[in-house]
């Protein structure tokens, strides 16, 4: 009985000290969103207070009228672009090499694996001036190209594919050979569409890669029509003469993580759904 009490009173004390922490979270993301529909003055002021004396929503007006100036709208298109151009290709180079890496059988394929495992130590950093000088000499400087192509590939999402299809049942594969599909029609019509898990767990992870990319926009991206959300966001923090207007540029901040938020709500499930590798499908 008394095991039970006490097992009970660490529930609970777990509980509340989750509870605080989720508050602690997720307080800051309240205040910014409050203050998006703030005037300057109440955000200046001090006030931590989520609920606004002066409810407005010029700040969005703002980011999104041709008449203000803002270039909002087109940074969000150039986001959209970048984002799902260069998710679906690591999706599909990934995947690919995953497979390949786990089914096909190739001279040199330990050492191509264990090259793969060195790379993932070298920090993204040291290659910034090597891309430069070889995206400046192939002509695709202040393109989105220069943000894609460096980025097609991601090491840490072709080793998660490997795994995955190392555990992928061979009997499945064999099923499809013997009904007539090739390699490759196997790969896109029986194993992709069992592996969606998986790379949607990845694409989920190579999006918010190159949403929240603000490195190599700001050294590849020259022209303001160009940047995306990261740089704009920058640029309009810094635009305004005689003060910041935190207000607009909490404003952005949240229209920004929208698009991540909703991602995750559409993929969600796949997170916690189980393959069955059964041959049902």
């Amino acid at each position: 009985m008394k095991r039970t009490r006490k097992q009970s009173l660490l529930r609970t004390l777990l509980y509340v000290i989750l509870i605080v922490y989720a508050f602690i979270t997720f307080y800051p993301f309240m205040w910014a969103l409050a203050a998006s529909f703030k005037p300057l003055s109440e955000i200046t002021s001090g006030s931590l207070s989520l609920f606004s004396k002066h409810f407005t929503i010029e700040q969005y007006r703002y980011l999104f009228s041709p008449a203000s100036g803002s270039m909002f709208t087109q940074w969000l298109v150039n986001s959209v672009i970048v984002s799902v151009i260069g998710t679906a290709i690591n999706i599909f180079l990934n995947t690919m090499a995953g497979y390949s890496l786990a089914r096909l059988t190739f001279p040199g394929r330990k050492q191509f694996y264990y090259g793969i495992l060195a790379m993932m130590m070298v920090p993204a950093q040291v290659l910034l001036i090597p891309n430069y000088l070889i995206i400046k000499n192939l002509g695709m400087l202040d393109t989105f190209w220069a943000l894609i192509l460096p980025a097609a590939i991601n090491i840490g999402n072709i080793f998660m594919m490997r795994q995955f299809f190392l555990s992928f049942p061979k009997d499945v594969e064999e099923a499809a050979r013997i009904d007539g599909l090739s390699r490759v029609g196997t790969f896109f019509r029986i194993v992709m569409p069992l592996a969606e898990p998986s790379i949607a767990t990845q694409a989920v992870f190579v999006f918010m890669g190159f949403w929240n990319n603000f490195l190599s926009p700001m050294l590849y991206l020259h022209t303001p029509s160009k940047f995306t959300l990261t740089v704009g966001l920058q640029m309009l923090q810094s635009a305004d003469q005689g003060g910041q207007m935190w207000n607009r540029v909490m404003a952005a901040s949240i229209l920004t993580i929208i698009p991540i938020i909703i991602l995750y709500i559409i993929f969600n499930r796949y997170f916690l759904q189980g393959v069955r590798m059964d041959g049902e499908k």
